[in-house]
């Protein structure tokens, strides 16, 4: 399996290397960063069409740099949005209208500027807040049976599973993939226990509802879990914390 996808990443990278955006902290490098594209602007124009959008009060957006348009637009629309650090570092932070002067929604949408006009969140504090009504994310490619391939690292997936573990997210909210058109995979791939299948795919030529095959993980798989990422990513030992006074 991670022959196969480190090949169909390679093959998407190709491809992409033409229509991204570059970065200057991480040149072309797409094992560090997802990169924003060329039609970034029509894809973000077709979700906020969508009555998903429009109906959402609360949503988790990945920091990929495909999404600061999006980030953009919901400190404009006024809607609470959690943004995980880099490579969840340093937590989550909570973007919302009264924290972000006017003027200052791009830089609040960047890495550096949401965890100086955000809030830094617990995990207890994301559960306060309730209910998640989607997350979006990049991607490094994308099947039409929505499985995701991200960097490597398996962020995202980690993302879920600790909103699926504190009950903000369950089997029937949306996962939304932001991609561009060279980045779907046309053929069908099988996931892993721990990969989080994606119902909808947004790129700036189509919008792609997903039918339903696979289940959604209901939380970490603490067994396969790197133990490097424990001592790397604080959330997840405030989560063991949180089980063990359960």
């Amino acid at each position: 399996m991670t022959v196969e996808k480190d090949s169909i990443r390679k093959e998407v990278w190709g491809q992409l290397s033409q229509v991204a955006k570059p970065d200057s902290r991480f040149h072309f490098n797409f094992a560090e960063f997802i990169p924003d594209f060329e039609g970034s602007d029509r894809a973000l124009a077709g979700l906020l069409e969508l009555d998903l959008y429009k109906e959402a009060k609360r949503m988790l957006i990945t920091p990929d740099n495909c999404l600061e348009e999006l980030r953009i637009q919901t400190i404009h629309d006024s809607k609470q949005v959690i943004v995980p650090t880099y490579g969840i570092c340093r937590g989550m932070v909570l973007l919302e209208r009264r924290r972000v002067p006017q003027g200052q929604e791009k830089f609040a949408s960047s890495l550096d500027g949401m965890e100086l006009f955000g809030k830094n969140l617990t995990l207890a504090e994301i559960q306060r807040l309730g209910k998640i009504d989607f997350l979006i994310t990049g991607a490094s490619a994308i099947s039409l049976n929505g499985v995701r391939y991200g960097k490597g690292h398996g962020f995202f997936d980690l993302e879920w599973a600790m909103m699926r573990e504190i009950g903000v997210v369950d089997e029937g909210t949306p996962v939304v993939a932001f991609a561009h058109d060279c980045q779907v995979i046309e053929e069908e791939l099988e996931p892993r226990p721990f990969d989080t299948v994606a119902d909808i795919i947004v790129t700036p030529n189509r919008i792609m509802c997903v039918p339903k095959t696979y289940q959604k993980p209901e939380g970490i798989y603490w067994k396969l879990l790197d133990k490097q990422l424990l001592e790397d990513i604080p959330l997840l030992s405030e989560l063991r914390e949180m089980q063990k006074d359960d």
